[in-house]
């Protein structure tokens, strides 16, 4: 009964930690969104409130359509009125008969608006179709906010109830939310710095990623090669499930894949095939691996103080481009690179001075656009690294990536004993050129001798 008792115990112990690790990165330790609330003014029957959500992750964004805000009222409170986003549905307000609410759900669920709304119905940070970027990557696009009218509520700080059991789809499923949780006001600056005021009440809700809340699969995977071995080390066979994969769908979260197709046949050339479809369901190029994109790694060149790597990145979905792709990889060398070639390059430091991390983008207008599976769904880069004496080789896979991160998801690595290994140093057997080299230099030098 003890020994019951005990792995009881542990058994508990463990599904704790698991639950809480589930959530954390460790190549971006920090990372998370913060959704504050600011409560500016009081009115008749509740307040008026600016929402901010703020993407601290530093290379993980929120791509199209974008993120979904829900939450739960605490009491029987309504919307009147939203500035810079829209509840996605009104619900039942027939009680009302004046005016009528914006919403009246008790689990309300909003979202950004599109660019191009009228100018009335915009705020600051707002309209981007829900899209926030990577704060490491664009921290003025980090931001997303909307303004938010609240009615049946309380009117002072003492009888207003938080909203609780928030949620957000960023688009789809991973993001899991804390409790609010009350906090010093935000203090706001006048124009010239000369005056400030404050809120007259704040709250914040913390929201961290989780790949395995996401997807049952990976949604990358990583190839090698190099200049010194002929073999070409693949994608596992099926890193992403091999149509088990679950694709990102649209604001109801993961749906389901409409197979594939091979990149040469007709079908892939037929008008609309890059045309998403509104569950989110993906079409991939027929693979072995069956990812919807493909790291490689290159070891392409060796210089006497430099060496050089390429890096190609593929996408196979024929119904999804990536609009500000980030691409991270930790390497030991990574803390001399001398030149990236294409990509913009920023080192990652989420240890203080172990600069083994770093976050490759798109240039602007350039190639930070991943297009869809086809002859231009590719985007590829050099780096030139310097030579540390005291670490560098080319033996035991030291060349290779440890972890490669695409938009903020793991990667599926090859298995290590798979890696390209270098030749060795001398062949058993001498070869015939060097057989007729010798012969002829023992010619002459009998020759000479004469």
């Amino acid at each position: 009964m003890e020994e019951l008792r005990k792995s009881m115990f542990v058994a508990l112990i463990l599904a704790v930690i698991c639950s809480v690790a589930v959530a954390y990165d460790p190549l971006d330790p920090t990372g998370n969104i913060t959704i504050k609330w600011d409560i500016q003014s009081w009115t008749p029957d509740g307040y008026v409130a600016m929402v901010a959500m703020n993407n601290y992750q530093q290379y993980r964004q929120i791509m199209a359509p974008g993120w979904t805000l829900g939450w739960s009222w605490a009491k029987k409170e309504v919307i009147w009125s939203i500035v810079g986003a829209q509840a996605t549905e009104q619900g039942d307000c027939s009680k009302f008969k004046g005016g009528i609410p914006h919403c009246c759900k008790h689990t309300p669920s909003v979202v950004d608006l599109l660019p191009g709304v009228p100018y009335n119905q915009q705020i600051a940070n707002c309209c981007r179709g829900g899209v926030i970027s990577a704060y490491g990557q664009d921290p003025a696009g980090s931001l997303s906010a909307f303004q938010v009218s609240v009615g049946l509520a309380g009117t002072t700080n003492k009888t207003v109830k938080l909203p609780k059991n928030f949620t957000l789809m960023g688009p789809g499923l991973g993001y899991t939310c804390g409790p609010a949780t009350i906090v010093p006001s935000t203090v706001y600056w006048s124009a010239d710095h000369r005056r400030k005021t404050q809120a007259l009440m704040t709250w914040t809700v913390t929201c961290t990623y989780s790949q395995q809340l996401a997807s049952r699969y990976p949604t990358c995977c990583v190839s090698f090669s190099s200049f010194y071995n002929s073999t070409i080390v693949p994608c596992a066979k099926c890193a992403c499930g091999c149509g088990a994969h679950k694709s990102m769908g649209g604001r109801g979260g993961k749906s389901h894949s409409d197979g594939c197709i091979m990149g040469d046949s007709k079908r892939a050339l037929t008008p609309g095939v890059n045309t998403p479809k509104k569950d989110g369901a993906q079409l991939l190029q027929c693979t072995n691996h069956m990812c919807p994109i493909r790291v490689h790694w290159h070891v392409k060149l060796n210089y006497k103080d430099y060496w050089r790597a390429k890096i190609a990145v593929t996408n196979f979905n024929y119904r999804m481009n990536y609009t500000q792709w980030t691409l991270v990889a930790q390497h030991p060398n990574l803390n001399n690179v001398t030149e990236v070639f294409s990509f913009q390059y920023k080192p990652l430091l989420p240890y203080g001075n172990i600069n083994d991390t770093g976050m490759f983008y798109g240039l602007k207008l350039y190639n930070d656009l991943l297009m869809e599976a086809g002859p231009f769904g590719n985007v590829q880069s050099e780096v030139l690294m310097r030579k540390d004496d005291r670490t560098f080789t080319f033996s035991q896979g030291w060349a290779f990536p440890r972890k490669i991160y695409f938009n903020g998801d793991e990667c599926k690595m090859p298995p290590p004993d798979s890696y390209p290994y270098l030749p060795n140093s001398a062949p058993l057997v001498t070869p015939r050129s060097l057989i007729t080299a010798a012969s002829a230099c023992l010619l002459v030098l009998l020759l000479v001798m004469r």
